[in-house]
């Protein structure tokens, strides 16, 4: 169908989910994966998603009916070829599907659908480039310029990013979106702490109360930070464990994190969980006495909606969006200062901790995926009546 063929009564998006490596799932997955149904559920006669996917990501998002698919060779399980593909075969195939509004993260070279909204949920190609190998870095770096150019519509997920963007992209104002993300409530609730502790215990192999990180283990997430912090705080915190769960994808970082466990003496005290299904975080979160999120660079920080959603304290970083998406109910502290960061752990141990178990909630109870759903889709409903 010509691109410039349209119809007022109708409205077919493309949801580009190739960036997303179906074996090593991301957050940008758990995102679409509660926005998408919640979208669905909202779509006027006429309106219809379609799902850029591979073989391999297609049965990673089974939406039954709701939804119609688009299928490319790769997703992100082999990122060069799933970047030469979006570029190449996107100008042939959305046209074929009579796609108005393409939804992705970057543009494809040729136009290819009428309208173009653009999600970003990070920046770290500027942010935290050394995060990313330098080829992927230099593409992005040269491929979201032109992309924002190119927009006519730019989804971000915090004021924190906004500001970003505008000190490394110079976008107009006039296309920026704020829709902050959402948490889970049906997954991540308050539970039984005593029955969450024996679930980790005996699973996991916790043995004390514990401090808790959740993260995949890259250098910007600063589990090295709370190594320390930990170390500084530990004849204040009673004999806890620390407890790290998340995948650790670059093996050599994990080793020097465990060494300097060792050098610090507290490598006895921690407990490495290793990555775990979504659903089974929800036990730490209830369990810990403290959760704690000391990275130097976030663009939203949903980790810090689960564990207070889940009614567990929470310290996080007095920089980016993490202040932001905490809103008041969590304890700041300086993720470059390990002693800012002990001092905080300890008073949420401690006398701040009742207080933030019973803010945490009410906090993360301003966040919900139908709301997140229902601005996005508005977003495309814009886009598309220009």
């Amino acid at each position: 169908m010509p691109l410039s063929r349209r119809h007022s009564d109708r409205m077919r998006v493309a949801i580009n989910l190739l960036t997303d490596d179906p074996f090593n799932p991301s957050g940008a997955h758990w995102f679409w994966t509660r926005v998408i149904p919640e979208m669905t559920r909202l779509l006027r006669d006429g309106e219809s998603f379609h799902l850029m996917v591979s073989p391999k990501s297609r049965p990673t998002h089974d939406y039954g009916r709701s939804v119609g698919y688009i299928t490319y060779p790769w997703s992100n399980e082999k990122r060069n070829l799933r970047t030469l593909s979006e570029h190449l075969y996107s100008p042939l195939r959305l046209p074929l599907s009579g796609i108005d509004v393409l939804n992705t993260l970057m543009a494809p070279i040729v136009k290819s659908a009428p309208k173009l909204v653009v999600h970003i949920k990070t920046l770290h190609a500027y942010t935290t480039p050394h995060a990313i190998s330098p080829p992927a870095r230099l593409y992005r770096q040269l491929s979201y310029p032109r992309t924002a150019r190119l927009a006519d519509a730019i989804i971000l997920n915090s004021r924190s990013l906004v500001d970003e963007v505008q000190q490394y992209l110079k976008v107009d104002p006039a296309k920026i979106r704020l829709i902050p993300e959402a948490v889970d409530h049906e997954l991540f609730n308050p539970g039984d702490r005593d029955e969450a502790f024996a679930h980790v215990a005996k699973r996991y192999g916790v043995r004390e109360n514990f401090v808790l990180f959740v993260s995949s283990l890259w250098p910007y997430k600063n589990c090295e930070g709370l190594i320390r912090a930990f170390a500084a705080a530990k004849s204040d915190l009673g004999g806890r464990q620390l407890v790290v769960v998340g995948p650790g994808r670059d093996v050599e970082y994990v080793g020097e994190l465990k060494a300097l466990a060792a050098r610090l003496g507290v490598a006895d005290d921690i407990v490495w969980v290793g990555g775990v299904p979504l659903e089974e975080t929800v036990h730490f979160y209830r369990a810990a006495d403290v959760f704690v999120y000391p990275s130097h660079n976030e663009t939203f920080g949903l980790p810090i909606l689960e564990a207070m959603a889940s009614a567990c304290p929470v310290v996080t970083s007095n920089v980016t969006a993490m202040p932001e998406t905490a809103g008041g109910a969590a304890l700041l502290a300086d993720p470059k200062d390990a002693d800012s960061i002990a001092d905080q752990i300890v008073k949420a141990c401690g006398p701040e901790g009742e207080r933030l178990r019973a803010r945490g909630p009410e906090r993360a109870g301003e966040f919900t995926w139908a709301a997140t759903a229902a601005r996005t889709l508005d977003v495309y409903r814009e886009v598309h009546a220009r």
